[in-house]
């Protein structure tokens, strides 16, 4: 599914230089370093350090937005009964994944977000920072500490296995 996702954002925005593209790709939900690493290296035959560092610049970007305001929006968004299901279904998805993080605090978000897998990543973390109530400042380094080691064996995989 993200190879084909992927693919139809990069012919979207093949207008935009390629830099942007992969940083909009690892900001993107789903995608994340998924997306933009191999985009930035197989698409676009970027040197893996830099595909890297963009795809981190375009995965850490969104984490602190998030943070300081999901709790508020989402608050006002539950009068809503749509809404009300997206954040139900969000929180027991969020929650299934998250033993790490009840159990170690902030190192856990490391854990949780440096493991390349899907439903696993920043934004995962964050909203479990949020539901843990793990202050701002060390859910934010330790995401990044955790986006940091999954760019780099995302970079590794996609450098050895082309």
């Amino acid at each position: 599914m993200t190879d084909n996702l992927s693919d139809f954002l990069v012919e979207s925005f093949q207008f935009l230089p390629p830099e942007l593209i992969v940083i909009l790709l690892s900001a993107m939900p789903i995608l994340e370093l998924r997306g933009g690493i191999p985009v930035g290296i197989l698409t676009f035959g970027m040197e893996p350090i830099v595909a890297m560092m963009y795809a981190l610049i375009g995965n850490i970007l969104p984490n602190l937005p998030i943070m300081l305001f999901f709790r508020p929006i989402s608050k006002w968004m539950l009068q809503f009964s749509f809404y009300r299901q997206f954040y139900d279904w969000l929180y027991d998805r969020t929650m299934k994944k998250s033993g790490q993080i009840e159990k170690f605090g902030a190192l856990g978000l490391v854990l949780f977000t440096a493991v390349p897998l899907p439903t696993t990543g920043a934004y995962s973390a964050c909203l479990a920072a949020i539901l843990f109530f793990i202050p701002i400042k060390f859910a934010f380094f330790s995401i990044s500490v955790g986006v940091v080691i999954a760019g780099g064996a995302l970079t590794l995989m996609t450098y050895f296995l082309t």
